[in-house]
């Protein structure tokens, strides 16, 4: 930095904050670090007793913050526009959702880039849905400037995609079968298809039709061909994913020649979920086998596995697997699902 005068710091970059005071009315920053001068700020800094000031000289090779906050958000979102981000405000830019989408995030990257070293990029959880002008993310560099190479490290640690990307989430059409032969025979209520209404109407979905089927392997493959063949892009199996001998649904869902991806997850609530895929005329179906938890639980498995499902992912066992960290509902009093420990 070098010491000038103020009345020549027109277009110069402060490298301390500067406090103004007026008696009984106000103390505090006028300008602060980072803020470069215009030629109306030099009457403002004589009236606060500065005819000097320390200011950042500009030397090859090294960038002022916002110019490196640029960087980081490029490294991001690229030039998506499927978001949104603001102007640099003392070294930091904000990103927004500029639409509603399934959040992903590639972690080893943001976890390179946080590594470098005097940068930092601060997110919410991947893997869940974010409205149209949510904050997803904030970037800055803490120094007041930076060497352009460390900059130049960063972009290299994030690799040639960004860092956040936005998956649409289209209308689905979705199937239900229920299993069971006391909800078939009309021995008790059924009290999944209304949970599950609600849940999906979080979404952009349509039930298409609810089947209930008791406990007969066939009847269970039936119903989920029939589904299929009425336009399902989805179809939920709901009740008898336990070790119980009348629990027919897994064995059902294999039986339809479906792929499982898992039988099980660590997850509580909701550890005996299952997950598969069914090809079907050139079309791919995930099938789920949902545990009972979900029709009394405020928050399971499903709560978290829905909204890629929606999104066209083709999750894997270790997408499953990697839910054991975060994978335990508290039950709080107040739910702030998804912004807990448990919506990771």
């Amino acid at each position: 930095m070098k010491l000038i005068k103020t009345v020549d710091a027109a277009g110069t970059v402060l490298c301390h904050d500067i406090t103004q005071i007026i008696p009984g009315v106000k103390k505090g920053p006028v300008f602060k670090k980072g803020h470069i001068i215009r030629e109306e700020d030099i009457p403002v800094l004589l009236s606060c007793g500065k005819e000097n000031l320390y200011v950042w000289e500009k030397r090859e090779g090294v960038l002022h913050e916002d110019e490196a906050a640029g960087i980081l958000k490029d490294i991001c979102i690229g030039d998506s526009d499927r978001f949104n981000f603001s102007a640099p405000s003392e070294g930091k830019i904000e990103i927004r959702a500029a639409e509603r989408g399934l959040l992903k995030i590639r972690r080893d990257a943001l976890n390179r880039v946080n590594s470098v070293g005097e940068m930092m990029i601060a997110s919410v959880h991947g893997d869940f849905p974010v409205n149209k002008g949510d904050k997803i993310a904030a970037t800055r560099i803490i120094p007041l400037v930076i060497e352009q190479e460390k900059m130049d490290k960063a972009v290299r640690c994030a690799g040639d995609e960004p860092v956040f990307s936005l998956l649409p989430m289209p209308h689905r059409n979705i199937g239900i079968v229920t299993t069971g032969s006391e909800v078939c025979k009309g021995l008790i209520k059924d009290a999944f298809g209304p949970v599950l209404r609600e849940k999906l109407s979080e979404y952009d979905t349509s039930v298409t039709g609810q089947i209930f089927t008791g406990d007969d392997i066939d009847a269970i493959v039936s119903a989920i061909e029939e589904h299929i063949g009425n336009g399902s892009d989805i179809v939920i199996v709901s009740g008898g994913m336990s070790v119980d001998p009348d629990d027919r649904t897994p064995g059902a869902i294999k039986a339809t020649g479906a792929d499982i991806v898992t039988y099980g997850a660590p997850i509580l609530p909701g550890a005996m979920f299952l997950l598969a895929y069914l090809e079907r005329n050139g079309r791919t179906i995930p099938v789920m086998g949902l545990p009972g938890c979900v029709m009394y639980a405020r928050r399971t498995v499903f709560d978290l596995i829905l909204p890629r499902i929606l999104a066209g992912e083709r999750l894997t066992a270790d997408d499953i697997n990697i839910y054991g960290e975060g994978g335990l509902c508290l039950s709080c009093v107040e739910c702030t699902f998804p912004h807990c420990g448990f919506g990771k």
